[in-house]
């Protein structure tokens, strides 16, 4: 009998083939817990495939789904904000181009999924999940710029950054990252650094592998850290170029 995982699904940035194969692979079961670090849109061209995928997805499975900071950009367009040519340049016109023949009612089902997406999640073992990171030396709950949870990238720089035989009960191992067991985040592509595996820096894990880009989507068992990963998207958008 298969045993209940949690398991951590990366930044899918319009990515349904990638994400359909993933589930597919991990062999995914309504016995599971499925928390999704945010960045559903913006990038390949089936934002809206992805998107409808989701909503299903969570009316038959147990899933939690954080926020991205492409999923308020994205949400911030369909609301009527227009004007953002940065966000065009970095994704938003395929999502604009998946959305262009999309009826109201379903993109009124698309504005209530974004509107539900949770700022982070911390489950009971004193694990915490969210897109990007968070500033304040006293956790989550005493973060001040709310925006921190899907924009910021000093915490993985911060991780990135330490010593790693540093011990966490050197004066200098620091406080954010003593507050949390384990972090799980997305938001920043260690496919940079030319990986494309989850990586560990301190006791943060980035599950972002790039599938914005020429990597795959990783879906990560929390407990014993086994992971499955779709083909590079890329390879399943052979005529798209993504965010590249």
């Amino acid at each position: 009998m298969k045993t209940k995982r949690t398991l951590v699904v990366g930044d899918i940035h319009s990515g349904f083939r990638g994400l359909k194969q993933v589930l597919e692979r991990a062999e995914v079961t309504k016995d599971d817990l499925l928390i999704f670090l945010g960045d559903y849109v913006d990038g390949w061209s089936e934002a809206v495939e992805t998107i409808d995928l989701l909503i299903d997805l969570n009316k038959t499975h147990n899933c939690i789904f954080t926020k991205g900071n492409h999923d308020e950009l994205c949400f911030n367009w369909l609301l009527g904000d227009d004007d953002n040519p940065m966000w065009v340049q970095h994704g938003g016109q395929s999502t604009m181009n998946s959305y262009e023949n999309v009826s109201k009612s379903k993109i009124e089902s698309h504005m209530t999924f974004f509107t539900s997406l949770k700022k982070y999640h911390l489950d009971d073992k004193n694990r915490l999940f969210l897109h990007a990171g968070f500033t304040s030396l006293k956790g989550v709950n005493f973060e001040f710029l709310t925006k921190s949870f899907y924009w910021d990238r000093t915490l993985w720089e911060l991780a990135m950054s330490m010593d790693p035989s540093l011990k966490v009960n050197d004066s200098k191992y620091p406080s954010r990252l003593k507050l949390y067991n384990e972090i799980f985040i997305g938001h920043t592509p260690i496919s940079r650094f030319g990986i494309c595996n989850p990586l560990k820096a301190a006791n943060v894990w980035n599950l972002d592998t790039g599938a914005a880009f020429k990597g795959p989507l990783t879906i990560m068992d929390v407990d014993t850290k086994e992971f499955w990963q779709s083909e590079p998207l890329h390879e399943l958008y052979p005529d798209e170029n993504g965010r590249n």
